[in-house]
């Protein structure tokens, strides 16, 4: 893999659909509003490309940056407006129209995420099982709270675990919150019991190298490879696999998980294994040819058994919505109380991502198939959501703070006011964007 295909593309590819959607906010609510749009702008820098349409003559522009966008609408503060646009301008507009074409943008951010949310939870998707095991950490906050290998969590303070992702995104909410979380568990001998997770002085200050769920001492348990399911007429059914199999070994090596077995299915598209299993009581060996399909550009082998190490999440289109707008909504609080606590200095500074993570991220999400690449998706499109409406100068937030002084005091902030503001904001940003490139270098350094 090199790093245009396995980087650059796939970064890309996030953040531009991203970038479009953003401006496509403040472009559709500013023609909504009868405000004329000069140019649509994807990326900075010199234009690769322009093209102009609409009765208007918007310009469209992709330049050779994309990591940013404008919309340049008509402004009587921007250079001469002939007389009869001057009511078309964006200065022109009422403090409400200013307010709703400027907040556009972040909000088709948020429910981008909504619609991409929702579109996993009706199609569904394979997970983890929410089954714990133990990290090698000695002392730990999983080990203090009594969880033992085996532990099925069952809630967390009473919300119902679907799967480990779930579990890990509630705990990681906890962490934040620094609380003392109770885990309903069922363990392996089948009973249920309780375990109360310390997490009053936990800390996310090593989550950049991380996972914070394996700093609590917790990780995902992979179960032997109990075949659960064979879909009919697949490579698995055609090569005699039958639900109940428990997986030995697979051309002689033994493959005691799930996990194991299909990482060794995924890396042998068309080629027979000689799969060992147990059944009733007796050993037998089948020979299994893995079917052949592309995925993140490569191709892959898959039989199509499903383990005892997954549980597919699905819902129907109204709860599917309902989850999708609570875990948005979780994200967003999310947000911005890690950035409170960065402000307060409760969480340190270098949790901060910039472009380098983003890339990394968005790099080995894509290899891991769709449904992880779009979960990324959603996730950047609510920070960047979130980000902009920060009450900062320079960002959307910026100006709709200015708005809603204006909407107070009856008149405009002086241009004195306002242009301190951009340089104050000019500089956090800058700072900001220092910080995030000095923790992405960082985090390519091995500890």
């Amino acid at each position: 893999m090199n790093i245009l295909t396995g980087y650059v593309v796939p970064f890309l590819v996030a953040l531009g659909p991203l970038i479009l959607i953003h401006e496509l906010g403040h472009y559709l609510v500013a023609r909504w509003c009868g405000v004329k749009v000069l140019r649509f702008a994807i990326g900075f820098g010199r234009p690769l490309f322009k093209y102009r349409a609409g009765a208007d003559g918007t310009e469209w522009v992709l330049a050779v940056f994309p990591i940013g966008g404008y919309v340049k609408m008509l402004d009587e503060g921007e250079g001469e407006v002939a007389g009869h646009e001057a009511h078309r301008s964006f200065n022109r507009q009422t403090v409400g129209r200013r307010f709703a074409i400027t907040a556009a943008g972040p909000l088709f951010n948020l429910l981008l995420a909504v619609v991409l949310y929702w579109g996993l939870y009706v199609v569904g998707s394979d997970e983890l099982r929410p089954i714990a095991a133990l990290t090698e950490a000695p002392a730990s906050v999983a080990r203090a709270a009594g969880v033992e290998e085996g532990d099925l969590v069952l809630s967390v303070d009473g919300e119902a675990v679907e799967s480990w992702r779930d579990l890990s995104w509630k705990l990681l909410n906890r962490a934040v919150d620094r609380k003392e979380t109770i885990l309903r568990v069922r363990t392996a001998a089948g009973d249920e019991a309780e375990r109360t997770l310390d997490l009053r002085g936990f800390s996310l200050d090593d989550a950049g190298k991380k996972n914070p769920i394996a700093l609590m001492g917790l990780q995902a348990r992979l179960p032997l490879a109990r075949v659960a399911r064979v879909e009919e007429g697949a490579a698995a059914d055609r090569g005699g696999l039958r639900e109940g199999d428990v997986i030995a070994a697979i051309d002689g090596k033994a493959t005691p998980t799930s996990q194991e077995v299909i990482e060794a299915v995924r890396a042998s598209p068309g080629r027979a294994l000689v799969f060992t299993v147990r059944r009733g009581g007796e050993t037998r060996d089948l020979a299994v040819t893995p079917d052949a399909k592309e995925e993140g550009g490569k191709g892959i082998g898959f039989i199509a058994a499903h383990f005892d190490l997954f549980v597919t999440v699905r819902h129907g289109p109204l709860d599917a919505l309902a989850q999708a707008m609570r875990l948005t909504g979780e994200t967003c609080v999310l947000s911005l109380k890690t950035i409170g606590q960065m402000i307060t200095g409760d969480i340190s500074l270098k949790n901060i991502s910039g472009p380098i993570t983003i890339a990394d991220i968005a790099g080995k999400s894509s290899q891991h198939g769709l449904s992880p690449f779009i979960r990324l998706l959603a996730f950047i499109s609510i920070s960047l959501g979130v980000l902009n409406l920060l009450p900062v100068p320079v960002l959307d937030g910026g100006h709709l703070l200015y708005y809603a002084l204006e909407f107070i005091r009856g008149r405009p902030l002086s241009a004195r006011v306002v242009e301190l503001g951009q340089r104050i904001g000019l500089t956090l940003l800058l700072t900001l964007m220092a910080f995030a490139l000095y923790n992405d270098i960082n985090r390519l350094i091995p500890a």
